[in-house]
């Protein structure tokens, strides 16, 4: 391996333009807590940190998990009246063409009237 110059840190190892943008990126947490780290993200906001985390602290902390578990439930009933399983599915569409072959005129009197007041 050779031996690196003395200005080797002036000379440039990394390709020009294809690095995203670092920035000194405030993190801060829903507890109070912020801290600051290189990002390509200028703000990021966090629920949980290593200053509260119950693995972190050793305490207990309830986290709102029957709030969403309710909502999630509230918005799955809404889903299911709108479903339909496959086998209503296929009776629907058969009752539709069924429904299309029975509007169809059976003989050609019938679809020239059909005709003249369409």
């Amino acid at each position: 391996m050779p031996k690196p110059s003395e200005d080797w840190y002036n000379t440039p190892y990394m390709k020009v333009g294809i690095h995203p943008k670092l920035f000194a990126t405030k993190v801060s947490c829903a507890c109070g807590n912020s801290f600051v780290i290189d990002s390509t993200v200028e703000e990021i906001k966090v629920e949980v940190c290593n200053k509260c985390h119950p693995f972190y602290t050793g305490t207990m902390k309830y986290v709102d998990t029957a709030g969403r578990v309710d909502a999630f439930k509230t918005k799955m009933k809404g889903v299911k009246k709108n479903l339909l399983t496959k086998t209503e599915k296929r009776q629907l569409k058969k009752e539709e063409k069924l429904k299309k072959e029975m509007s169809t005129p059976e003989t050609l009197a019938e679809l020239r009237k059909q005709v003249k007041k369409g």
